[in-house]
């Protein structure tokens, strides 16, 4: 936030705006816009809408070119959203407001990727709300409203995703069962499958493991006709799922199946979007994880190193969740020793990831390191 300070210092002072007329704009006081300024208090969203304000600047302008994920979190709470931007305008719901959130929601989602859940969490939440009140009450053609309700339906699996990382399960799941309604009025099967398997998976880690595979055998089933990486992902949450009920041979099927799915893929049969994160190395983690849950660390080792290797470090959540999985894979091979170096190395890669899903995990295989 320091340097956010300077840059709000920077604006006032390219205005030609003193110290003393800034604080007759904001309200604030002298003293306390120096601080501001200078990074001796946090600069907060509503700082930096009221110097918008004041200085007659755009909030973006303000925030200056970043790629810092928390930063772009930040400045997207205090922006307006498509939707309120529509509305001001007074225009009918059409195709260019359906364009606008189809790509807010990939951005959102890429978001996700380094900013954890108890950061992302209000945002997503927002927007969703947003989508859901314009699918609501909003009059727009058939065409357009299906594309709004898929909107809502991928923005519900990622703020279901979102909530689940922050701890807040109760939420993730009515979230998950909103967002299968809106999908399935937009006749998106893949993403009615996408919904029910992100909550089968929260389900096998915090729930019912049992009552988890269920719920990722129906998603595997309803999306009969999914393209081969969206039934990739179904299958592996079925395998996780399996593993977590210690049925061994459904595990074992399921990650055969992945195998094949996988290889399936081609340029000629699209995928959406939300599966762009899949891969190979995924897909080997999530084998050494099921290994693990089956008794079988040694195995599960050498394709979670392999793949935490290439892992994109700025991905920093994720790094240190599978750090925490080889660390649990040479506990569970009797490798003390290597077991609480990869669980250091966790816990460097966590540093500032605000996720209660990898503070709950780094817990538990701390446990497991100490042989409790």
């Amino acid at each position: 936030m320091h340097e956010l300070g300077g840059q709000l210092r920077a604006a006032r002072e390219a205005a030609g705006i003193s110290l003393s007329r800034m604080a007759a704009k904001t309200h604030y006081s002298k003293t306390y816009i120096w601080q501001l300024e200078n990074g001796e208090r946090t600069v907060k969203p509503e700082h930096v809408t009221a110097y918008s304000r004041a200085l007659n600047v755009a909030v973006d302008a303000l925030y200056g070119p970043s790629l810092d994920p928390l930063r772009l979190a930040h400045q997207w709470l205090v922006s307006d959203t498509p939707v309120a931007v529509h509305r001001a305008a007074g225009r009918r719901v059409g195709d260019s407001l359906a364009e606008e959130l189809e790509r807010r929601v990939i951005e959102l989602r890429h978001l996700d990727d380094t900013v954890g859940g108890g950061d992302l969490n209000p945002l997503v939440q927002r927007e969703l709300a947003e989508a859901a009140d314009i699918v609501n009450g909003g009059s727009y053609t058939d065409q357009v409203g299906r594309r709004l309700r898929v909107v809502v339906g991928e923005l519900a699996q990622l703020a279901g995703w979102v909530a689940s990382d922050a701890g807040a399960y109760l939420q993730a799941e009515r979230t998950y069962l909103d967002g299968v309604s809106a999908a399935r009025d937009a006749g998106d099967d893949a993403l009615v499958g996408q919904l029910f398997s992100s909550l089968a998976y929260q389900m096998a880690n915090v729930g019912d493991p049992a009552d988890a595979q269920l719920l990722a055998r129906s998603a595997v089933t309803g999306a009969r006709q999914a393209s081969p990486v969206v039934r990739t992902l179904l299958l592996e949450r079925l395998a996780w799922a399996s593993a977590r009920s210690r049925d061994q041979e459904a595990t074992r099927r399921a990650l055969d199946e992945v195998d094949t799915a996988y290889a399936q893929r081609t340029v000629d049969v699209p995928e959406p979007e939300w599966v762009y994160w899949m891969s190979r190395d995924e897909i080997d983690v999530m084998a050494g994880r099921c290994l693990i849950e089956l008794g079988d660390p040694v195995s599960a080792a050498p394709l979670l190193t392999a793949a935490i290797d290439r892992y994109d470090r700025a991905h920093a959540r994720e790094v240190a969740l599978y750090r925490t999985w080889l660390a649990e894979s040479y506990a569970r091979a009797g490798e003390l020793d290597a077991a609480r170096a990869a669980l250091d190395e966790a816990r460097a890669a966590a540093v500032d990831v605000n996720s209660t899903r990898l503070a709950r995990r780094m817990g538990e295989v701390e446990l497991i390191t100490q042989g409790r």
